[in-house]
């Protein structure tokens, strides 16, 4: 059983309108899957107020309700409080006592894992990566095409980095491919969508959009031929709404795709249940 999880930031379930970029004509690929593939499942968690990064993240990536853990959502950088919840218990911790090979396919710019330990901020997905520090890609594997940037096309890295060369979704997709054959379990995350909701401009969504789109059709060709099982989600909703700033209270979709796909989506009914139907899976096969 091979799985690739892209967590993609920001991206809620709504109805078309003029303000939603997440539309046919801006990411095709991605619309089929939410609409044939993929189930509503809820972001808020029994708690009021706009879900939030931090809580949900981690309530993603540990089966724990963090927001009711917290007393309220949490945005940006998870607190002692989360990252303490997140360091006992999160789906690498739980794979790796279950022998499984896991990669964290998002590049770190640096030289080893050791020196994101000293950082004041870490995101989620850092503190749950840092808890497996084998599972950690850095600069070294970037320059060798075993890592991706959070960006897909490297095109943000290159004035501080120039010696990291731009390269189109295409080939961002191939390497995500090539790294997930060598794992039971690949997460790759994406921010630019939820970056790009914030600033409500529409041209600039429908932008990151498209090359997100580009990315996904390519390697849904790959896993497919492989008979691999993709799995999609979002921590809350945000760029599916481009005429307010903030995040919405909007579901998110819950995609799965290949070996057992169906069976995965009726185990998903909130961002609560992600983790435990990730763990079911890989105990079953």
């Amino acid at each position: 059983m091979k799985v690739v999880f892209l967590f993609i930031d920001g991206v809620g379930v709504r109805e078309p309108a003029a303000d939603n970029p997440v539309n046919r004509e801006v990411c095709p690929a991605l619309c089929d899957l939410i609409e044939n593939h993929s189930v509503p499942i809820d972001a808020c968690l029994g708690v009021d107020g706009l879900p939030q990064s931090a809580t949900g993240q981690a309530t993603m990536f540990t089966g724990v309700n963090c927001p009711a853990a917290m007393g309220r959502h949490c945005e940006g950088f998870p607190g002692p409080g989360l990252r303490n919840i997140i360091e006992e218990n999160n789906l690498f911790l739980q794979l790796k006592k279950r022998g499984k090979k896991i990669r964290f396919a998002d590049a770190y710019l640096v030289e080893a894992a050791d020196e994101l330990v000293q950082r004041r901020f870490k995101s989620v997905t850092t503190v749950m990566a840092l808890t497996a520090p084998e599972t950690v890609s850095t600069l070294g594997d970037l320059l060798a095409d075993r890592a991706l940037l959070q960006d897909i096309t490297r095109a943000t890295v290159q004035e501080r980095f120039p010696e990291v060369r731009p390269i189109p979704p295409e080939r961002a997709a191939e390497h995500l491919f090539s790294i997930a054959q060598e794992a039971d379990f690949t997460l790759f995350e994406y921010f630019q969508t939820d970056v790009t909701g914030h600033s409500m401009d529409y041209a600039r969504a429908c932008k990151v959009l498209h090359v997100y789109d580009r990315f996904l059709g390519t390697l849904l060709g790959y896993v497919r031929a492989a008979g691999m099982t993709l799995v999609m989600t979002a921590d809350h909703g945000n760029i599916e709404n481009m005429s307010e700033r903030g995040h919405t209270t909007n579901p998110v979709p819950f995609i799965a795709v290949g070996p057992h796909a169906k069976a995965i989506r009726e185990k998903v009914k909130s961002l609560q249940d992600v983790t435990p139907a990730m763990l079911a899976l890989f105990d079953a096969f």
